[in-house]
C-alpha cells in the first residue's frame, strides 16, 4: 500500500476517511451539523460515496503485478465510485417517495447500470475474484429466476434494466440490511478495534497473556491461545490475527518444544476463535443483530459461552501435550510482572470494560465505540510511549481508511445476493421448500446447512457465508421452531470453521507457513483442536440453554455438563487426563470420547449416564498408570 499511495493520494484517502467518520458520527448522535440531516438511505449512499473510491486507490487493479502506479483507469473508477452514490445519496428522499428502484429517470439508470459493476470491480479488488464472480452471478440472476425448472429455485423475473435499479436504489440489495448495518454499528466498532491496537492494545494484551500463563507448563502455547482471543475478537479476522500474532508465537511455541505443525494448528485455531469471541466478534456477529432485529448484546451474550468451551478445549489440550512431553513453561526471568503489566495496561482494560458497560447496561450500541475510541486516544495521548505524533496519527487515519473501505465494498458486493434473492422471492420460497423436504427431521436441515456453511466457507469470508445463508438457511431453521439466535449462530460457526479445515484451511495454511510446517498436517491438528466448533452448534441448536436462552437453572445444567464433557473430550483427544495421568490404550480413549460425548448430549438423562461412565473410565486409567510407573521402578 505505500509503495502505491504518494503524498497526494494519501491526503485523498485521509480526507475520504474522516469524512466519513464525520457523517457517521453526525447520523449516529443526530447532531445535524449546519442542517446537515440525511434520511437513512442518503446517510449510506454518502457512506458508499467516502469509501469505495478508497478500495480503487487503495487496491491495484492486478494484485499479481504489485503496488503498480495509480492509473488512469483507476482514477475514473474513483471519481465515478465517488460521483455517482454523492448523486444518490442527494436525490434519496426522491428515490423513495418516487419509487425510483422500478421508475426512474434515465441518468439515474444508467449511473445505476455503472454503479453495478463498479462494485462489483471493487469487491473483486478487496475480496478476490472468487467472491467478486459468485455475487455477479447472483446479482444477474433475476434475469433468470422466472425460467428454473426447479421449483424453490423459481422465482419473479425482472428485465436488465429494473434489476439494476433495484440493485442500487432499493433497499434490498446494496444499501439493504447488511450495508445498514455497516452504517449503524460496524464503523464505531471497527474504528475501536484499530485504534485499539494502533495505542499497543495487542502488545498488552499479548504481555498479560505472557504474565498470567507463561510460567506454567506449555506457558507459551497458552500464551497464543488467549493473546490470539484478545487480538481476534478485536481484528474479527482470522488470517489476519493468525500473521499478526503467529510471528510471535508459533517461534516461541517452537521453541519451548512443540513441534512446528503443532504450534501452527495452536495459532490457526485460536485466532479463528477469536473472531466468534465477545465482546466485539466479526463483523457478521453485527450483521445477525440487524437479520434478527435484537439489540447486538444479546448476541455476545449468547456467544460468550459457547467462545469459553472452545478456549477451554484448546488450554486442555494444549496443556495435555506439555504434560506428556514434559514440555516446561518460560523462565521467571521470561515472565513479566503482571502487577507492572496491569499498571502500563490499565487503559485498554478500561476501554473494554466501558465498552462492555455501554452496550450491556446502558445499551448504547451505536454511539459506544466512538465514546470508548474517544477515551483511549486521550488516555494514548497522556503517556509518552504510546502518544500519537503526526506520523502515527497519519496512519492510524490510513489504516482506518483501508479496513472500513474493505468493510464497506465486501458488504455492498455481497448486497447483490441478498437482493436477488429478496425480490425474485426464491429467499423464502427455499426456506419453505427445504422444510417441506425435511419434513420434522430437524437433523436433516441442521446437516445440510452445516455442509453447506462448510463449504461456501471455502471460497467466502465468513460475513458473506452468514449473509447468504441467513436469507436461505436461518429461516427454515426458525420456521422449525429453532430459537432464531441459536439459528443464526448455528450458520455462523458453520462459517468459521472453514479456516481452519482442510482442503482450504486459510488460517491454518497462514499458520504453517510462518511455522514452516507440512499445510495439511497443520490443518488437521487444527480440526482436532478446534473440535468444540464442530459439536458446539448442534448443542445450542437441541438446546439453547448453551446460549443462555433458558432458564437460570437449566442454563447452569447445561453449562456444568457441558464443561465436563468438553473437558473429557478435549483430554481423551489428546491422550491425556488432568489428575489421572496419560491415557495409553487407544480403546480406552475412544471409550473415554464417546463418553464425553454422553455428557455434552443436551439431555440430562444421557448426561448422568456419560458422568457415571467416565468416571469409572477415569478410575481405571489412574489405576493404569500407576501399575504402569511401579512395573518400571517409579516411587508413586
Amino acid at each position: 500500500m505505500q509503495g502505491r499511495i504518494n503524498k497526494f493520494w494519501g491526503a485523498v484517502v485521509i480526507l475520504l476517511t474522516l469524512t466519513g467518520i464525520f457523517i457517521t458520527i453526525n447520523q449516529l448522535f443526530y447532531i445535524g451539523i449546519f442542517g446537515f440531516k440525511p434520511i437513512n438511505t442518503g446517510y449510506l449512499y454518502f457512506l458508499l460515496a467516502m469509501f469505495v473510491p478508497i478500495a480503487f486507490i487503495i487496491h491495484p487493479f492486478s494484485k499479481s503485478k504489485g503496488n503498480q502506479r495509480i492509473g488512469w483507469y483507476d482514477i475514473v473508477l474513483i471519481i465515478v465510485s465517488f460521483g455517482i452514490p454523492l448523486y444518490m445519496g442527494i436525490n434519496s428522499q426522491r428515490i423513495i417517495s418516487e419509487g425510483w428502484e422500478y421508475i426512474s429517470p434515465t441518468l439515474a439508470t444508467v449511473f445505476s447500470i455503472i454503479f453495478w459493476f463498479v462494485i462489483l470491480d471493487a469487491l473483486r479488488r478487496v475480496a478476490g475474484l472468487p467472491i467478486m464472480l459468485i455475487s455477479a452471478v447472483f446479482s444477474f440472476y433475476p434475469l433468470i429466476s422466472g425460467s428454473i425448472p426447479i421449483g424453490f429455485l423459481s422465482g419473479q423475473s425482472f428485465d436488465f434494466l429494473t434489476t439494476a435499479r433495484n440493485h442500487i436504489m432499493s433497499t434490498n440489495s446494496v444499501i439493504g440490511i447488511p450495508f445498514n448495518t455497516v452504517g449503524a454499528l460496524l464503523i464505531g466498532f471497527m474504528l475501536f478495534g484499530v485504534i485499539l491496537t494502533a495505542s499497543g492494545g495487542g502488545d498488552f494484551f499479548f504481555t498479560l497473556a505472557q504474565s498470567i500463563f507463561g510460567r506454567y507448563r506449555g506457558g507459551p502455547a497458552k500464551v497464543a491461545v488467549i493473546s490470539s482471543a484478545f487480538f481476534g475478537m478485536l481484528s474479527g479476522s482470522a488470517i489476519s490475527n493468525t500473521i499478526t500474532t503467529g510471528s510471535m508465537t508459533i517461534p516461541s511455541m517452537k521453541k519451548a518444544g512443540y513441534p512446528p505443525h503443532y504450534a501452527g494448528a495452536i495459532e490457526a485455531t485460536a485466532s479463528t476463535g477469536g473472531t466468534i469471541t465477545p465482546p466485539i466478534m466479526g463483523s457478521a456477529a453485527f450483521i445477525m443483530a440487524s437479520f434478527i432485529g435484537v439489540p447486538y448484546f444479546e448476541i455476545a451474550l449468547a456467544a460468550a459461552i459457547p467462545a469459553v468451551l472452545y478456549f477451554f478445549a484448546l488450554l486442555i489440550q494444549t496443556d495435555g501435550y506439555a504434560a506428556k512431553n514434559n514440555l516446561k513453561g518460560l523462565t521467571k526471568e521470561e515472565v513479566p510482572s503482571l502487577i507492572l503489566t496491569l499498571k502500563k495496561g490499565w487503559p485498554y482494560l478500561t476501554a473494554l470494560v466501558l465498552l462492555t458497560y455501554l452496550l450491556v447496561v446502558m445499551r448504547n450500541e451505536g454511539q459506544a465505540p466512538f465514546y470508548v475510541s474517544l477515551l483511549l486516544l486521550f488516555l494514548a495521548m497522556m503517556k509518552k510511549e504510546t502518544r500519537f505524533n503526526r506520523e502515527k496519527l497519519y496512519n492510524l487515519v490510513l489504516d482506518s481508511g483501508r479496513i472500513l473501505a474493505d468493510l464497506t465494498c465486501l458488504i455492498a458486493g455481497i448486497g447483490f445476493i441478498v437482493g436477488s434473492l429478496s425480490i425474485t422471492g426464491v429467499s423464502f420460497s427455499f426456506a419453505r421448500e427445504l422444510v417441506s423436504v425435511a419434513g420434522d427431521n430437524m437433523f436433516l436441515i441442521l446437516i445440510a446447512g452445516a455442509v453447506t456453511s462448510f463449504i461456501l466457507g471455502m471460497g467466502m469470508t465468513v460475513s458473506a457465508v452468514y449473509i447468504f445463508l441467513a436469507v436461505v438457511m436461518a429461516p427454515a431453521l426458525v420456521q422449525m421452531g429453532i430459537d432464531p439466535i441459536a439459528a443464526h449462530l448455528f450458520v455462523l460457526y458453520w462459517a468459521t470453521i472453514s479456516y481452519i479445515t482442510p482442503p482450504v484451511a486459510l488460517a491454518s495454511f497462514a499458520a504453517a507457513g510462518i511455522a514452516k510446517s507440512n499445510p495439511m498436517r497443520t490443518g488437521f491438528t487444527s480440526v482436532r483442536l478446534g473440535i468444540v466448533s464442530f459439536i458446539v452448534p448442534f448443542i445450542i441448536v437441541y438446546n439453547p440453554a448453551l446460549i443462555g436462552r433458558a432458564e437460570l437453572s437449566e442454563v447452569i445444567i447445561v453449562v456444568g455438563t457441558a464443561i465436563i464433557g468438553v473437558f473429557l473430550l478435549a483430554s481423551s483427544l489428546e491422550g491425556y487426563v488432568l489428575f489421572a495421568g496419560e491415557i495409553k490404550s487407544k480403546i480406552m480413549r475412544l471409550a473415554l470420547g464417546l463418553t464425553s460425548l454422553l455428557i455434552i448430549a443436551p439431555f440430562l438423562l444421557s448426561s448422568l449416564i456419560g458422568i457415571g461412565l467416565s468416571i469409572i473410565l477415569l478410575i481405571l486409567i489412574r489405576l493404569s498408570n500407576k501399575y504402569r510407573l511401579q512395573s518400571e521402578g517409579v516411587i508413586v
